[in-house]
């Protein structure tokens, strides 16, 4: 199944679950983009960017208080795959441990996960936390795109700064793709659908 994002409508959303554990998690179906990062990163807050809406993934006022996995659906065609936050100090070991199974229970034998957009706080850069992410990744051999959020908080010197001292500061390889966006301007918007878009193409699983 080819898909543009010209011929994706993106308003044709549905959110089909919301997974608190591992074995609630569809693994079938659609083609899945997943969204990871820090609890405070900014994942609902783009998600809602992406698809248009103000209020479709809820933006918590205390980050790390959910621990669910959400799955919208995406015009029949793909599936947005919001994995819970992760680096919330506040969390007891239980809450930690029930990350840890939901987060590897996701990513273990999933067939139809096609990409993770890893987002990565632009002001704060690459933390041990998220580097304990991207090793999941390496580990699974899943491929990813850094989405660098939060863009409009710097102007364009400090942005094209900070840009490179995400590839320089990290072992990260260098033809690491890094998508710029701000949920506040929708700058990106555009290149991260056309990424998504493309990562799925290959069609469904039923």
């Amino acid at each position: 199944m080819e898909m543009k994002f010209g011929t994706l409508n993106i308003h044709n959303v549905d959110l089909r679950m919301t997974a608190g554990f591992a074995s609630q998690l569809i693994k079938s179906g659609l083609p899945q983009v997943a969204f990871a990062g820090r609890s405070n990163v900014g994942k609902s807050s783009l998600i809602n960017s992406l698809l248009g809406r103000k209020k479709l993934a809820r933006v918590s006022g205390e980050p790390g208080k959910t621990i669910t996995a959400n799955f919208y659906e995406v015009d029949k065609q793909l599936t947005l795959v919001d994995l819970p936050g992760y680096g919330f100090a506040k969390r007891s070991k239980a809450e930690k441990e029930k990350w840890s199974a939901l987060t590897e229970g996701y990513f273990e034998s999933n067939p139809m996960l096609r990409l993770v957009l890893q987002l990565i706080g632009i002001r704060i850069g690459i933390t041990d936390d998220d580097m304990m992410m991207l090793s999941y990744l390496e580990h699974y051999r899943i491929p990813y795109i850094i989405v660098a959020t939060k863009c409009d908080k710097l102007n364009k010197t400090k942005l094209n700064q900070a840009c490179k001292s995400l590839l320089e500061e990290n072992e990260l390889e260098s033809n690491t793709k890094i998508i710029l966006y701000s949920s506040i301007t929708h700058a990106g918007r555009d290149l991260l659908w056309n990424q998504i878009t493309e990562s799925c193409v290959g069609g469904t699983d039923a």
